[in-house]
């Protein structure tokens, strides 16, 4: 069970999760151009916020679910 401010800041975390690591990735693969390491270094990592913004969304809904229950 979980409260309505624990879903609330998680549901910000999420969406920060989210679209910075869609924008890390996007910026790392714009640099990947010039410089490889730094590049692909930001795309994986940009890569991983990302992935772990969305596994949130499962998490979260498990805890909605179980709030009303």
């Amino acid at each position: 069970m979980a409260s309505p401010q624990s879903l609330q800041r998680l549901h910000q975390l999420i969406w920060t999760l989210i679209y910075g690591g869609l924008l890390t990735l996007v910026l790392g693969l714009a640099t990947a151009r010039t410089d490889d390491m730094i590049g692909w270094t930001l795309t994986v990592v940009g890569g991983v916020v990302a992935v772990a913004g969305v596994v949130l969304i499962g998490v979260r809904a498990r805890l909605q679910s179980d709030h009303h229950r």
